[in-house]
């Protein structure tokens, strides 16, 4: 009788042993978070503000990265063959992406986040240039960024339905935050004089921008960073802006300021600040977010062409 005890006690653990081995894999599963890969971080950023704590997001170009010019890695095939959902913006953004695809064997669904979107062109933003290369910087305009979110959020609802009403919770704040930026873009632009609307950057990065918000892009570089601009074109600028007076050159986080400062030198325009074009700032950054490099680029605008 005296063994009694210590059996009961043992089966009691066993027990509690084997309902605790039972409950794992549903704990489990209630956080395992779905694998998402973002091209770049702008993009990026969108997707972590729909996705929320529901995706495991990576990054391929991070803060600081040119895409146009991104040379993939094999940990970067890794990251597409363990996602579900892969995010490019396209319109030859990301040249390389396709053959990191093809090379990852990847099964994961690639969306491409501008799907819907009429893209500009050169021709379409300068009269008599001999170029009519569709420009793949759609996020330079607030109402484009909108779009990328409604087909983030498709995309997340239709890997994790479970996960669907956050998704559109999220969705709607962020499009909503959108709204209001849209509106200080237009309102903070409107202080400046329309003969005093003028974008002078390195590299044409831009044109939705300028379409959007009534502003003139003039760049010595096409809307790739892959190829130099030539001697020509960077004597049309410094004329041009001779003649209009302008007032300000800008500098491209992504962009060697060599030029940008060169063709200051040579016309008496100023450094107006810097812009961000195609890549987010690192965390301690002024432009950290999407919507905290719209903001920022505003106010290096107005504070360098307002009179």
């Amino acid at each position: 009788m005296r063994y009694l005890v210590p059996s009961r006690r043992h089966a009691l653990a066993l027990a509690c042993g084997l309902l605790a081995v039972s409950t794992l894999p549903v704990a489990a599963q209630t956080e395992t978070k779905l694998p998402v890969v973002a091209s770049f971080s702008i993009l990026g950023d969108m997707v972590r503000q729909v996705g929320g704590d529901r995706v495991a997001l990576d990054v391929l170009v991070g803060p600081g990265g040119d895409a146009h010019v991104y040379a993939p890695t094999p940990s970067d095939a890794k990251k597409l063959t363990a996602a579900k959902v892969v995010f490019v913006n396209g319109i030859r953004f990301e040249g390389w992406m396709d053959r990191l695809v093809r090379s990852s064997g990847t099964k994961a669904a690639v969306v491409t986040v501008t799907k819907g979107l009429k893209p500009l062109t050169m021709t379409e933003r300068h009269a008599g240039h001999n170029h009519s290369a569709s420009d793949p910087h759609a996020w330079q305009d607030v109402a484009n960024a909108k779009l990328y979110v409604a087909n983030i959020r498709d995309a997340l609802i239709q890997a994790d339905a479970a996960g669907a009403d956050g998704y559109r919770s999220r969705a709607d704040a962020y499009l909503n935050q959108l709204d209001g930026l849209d509106a200080d873009i237009r309102a903070g632009l409107g202080t400046i004089p329309p003969e005093r609307r003028l974008i002078i950057t390195t590299h044409d990065a831009f044109g939705y921008f300028g379409a959007a918000y009534g502003m003139k892009l003039i760049s010595p570089q096409g809307i790739s960073t892959e190829s130099e601009a030539s001697a020509q074109d960077v004597a049309r600028i410094i004329r041009q802006i001779r003649q209009d007076k302008v007032p300000a050159v800008f500098v491209e986080n992504i962009s060697d300021p060599r030029q940008a400062e060169r063709i200051a030198q040579e016309t008496g325009a100023r450094i107006g600040g810097t812009l961000y074009s195609d890549s987010l700032s690192p965390p301690d950054g002024p432009a950290s977010s999407y919507v905290g490099m719209m903001r920022h680029n505003l106010g290096e605008l107005t504070k360098a062409l307002k009179p």
